[in-house]
């Protein structure tokens, strides 16, 4: 009976130890240290997102910021997207005119940051553009892409304007003064920026990069090294990518503004998706990008769209008045020219900036396909 059992001990020793291991293996594997860095990609927004960890990371940790960044991305799209009917944006956009909805903290926040660009820029950002967005076929209105009608465009026009959305900040409630639609896609993807970029810092991270759709929060270093992070500047051309030089970042949020990849063309004439809130028409002027940098995402997102929409000189102007550092890529003939302003030459330094082709006191022009600074 000994001998026996003995010969099946021995006939279970391989299997229990081949068990032992893969238990240890297993219960290791969440533990090991990832290479770094570590990268997170997917969708959201109606476009893509990159983040960049450069913080050591196991593979445990890894799983649980995966999960965080989309539930915090998620969030926000529940929150602010025109996409969803179950958003609490469209749910504040089906209220009855002059019935106080209540709000979250953070749609109000959103609110309150778009509120005060309005203002400053004039009313060149206006978030209450929602029903011309939809009337042009850049929004979630399912439309034929085609010139409006000048009459629905002017009926259209008439809906328009800061003065027909109440806020209430401090009671976190708004209403609506007209039938109009609220319209979050010029501020609301720097705001996920700004979001995702609070929820790495909670977990402890110093060093990473958010990217939603070209907008950009960098934090700390990009290696071990405390390299800055660089940060490429394309040509505005549908056709083509190409960076030029790079700038050095760090602890900094940059978003860009552009007319050269979302449009449509009608009867030989292009049509940008960013609609000038005053006139109701997209834009038509030789302003071709605007890069705004900024403490806060959202703010750096709503700045680009209204110096967008203001024009090059305009832009400007107004990016000196607020203190702003900007970069203007401006068509000029058959080329580029690009026009930075002094709270943005003092960040990088004129010398950097004219060595790149980057003109800090008056534009020069830049030979067709060359490629320029423009994000």
């Amino acid at each position: 009976m000994k001998a026996s059992l003995i010969r099946h001990l021995d006939r279970l020793l391989p299997c229990l130890i081949l068990v032992l291991a893969i238990g240890l293996f297993g219960g290791c594997s969440d533990e090991r240290r990832l290479e770094s860095p570590v990268r997170f990609e997917g969708n959201i927004f109606g476009t893509f997102y990159q983040i960049t960890v450069v913080d050591p990371l196991t593979e445990a940790q890894r799983a649980k910021l995966a999960e965080g960044i989309e539930e915090t991305l998620a969030h926000v799209d529940t929150s602010m997207s025109t996409y969803r009917e179950d958003s609490e944006l469209m749910q504040l956009n089906r209220t009855p005119v002059g019935e106080w909805r209540e709000l979250s903290p953070e749609l109000t926040k959103v609110l309150h940051i778009a509120r005060q660009v309005a203002r400053k820029s004039d009313g060149a950002f206006d978030v209450t553009v929602g029903g011309l967005v939809n009337l042009w076929s850049f929004g979630p209105e399912a439309r034929p892409q085609e010139v409006p009608d000048p009459a629905l465009l002017a009926e259209r026009l008439q809906q328009v304007g800061q003065d027909r959305l109440e806020l209430d900040v401090e009671g976190e409630r708004a209403r609506r003064l007209g039938d109009i639609f609220i319209d979050l896609s010029g501020v609301a993807k720097g705001y996920g920026v700004d979001r995702v970029a609070d929820y790495l810092r909670r977990q402890g991270l110093e060093n990473f990069l958010v990217n939603i759709g070209g907008e950009l929060v960098l934090e700390g270093d990009r290696d071990d090294q405390g390299d800055p992070w660089r940060i490429g500047v394309e040509v505005p051309d549908v056709h083509q990518r190409v960076a030029r030089e790079v700038l050095p970042l760090h602890d900094a949020t940059v978003a860009t503004s552009g007319d050269y990849r979302n449009y449509f063309e009608a009867e030989g004439k292009r049509y940008s998706h960013t609609i000038d809130p005053r006139t109701g028409r997209p834009i038509d002027h030789a302003l071709a990008s605007v890069t705004v940098i900024h403490p806060d995402n959202a703010w750096a997102d709503a700045w680009a769209t209204a110096l967008m929409v203001l024009g090059p000189n305009e832009a400007m102007a107004l990016a000196r008045r607020e203190s702003l550092p900007i970069l203007l890529l401006v068509r000029d003939g058959d080329g580029w020219s690009s026009r930075a302003s002094p709270a943005f030459t003092e960040r990088f330094g004129k010398e950097r900036l004219e060595k790149m082709g980057v003109d800090t006191a008056q534009v020069r022009k830049i030979a067709a396909g060359e490629p320029v600074v423009n994000q």
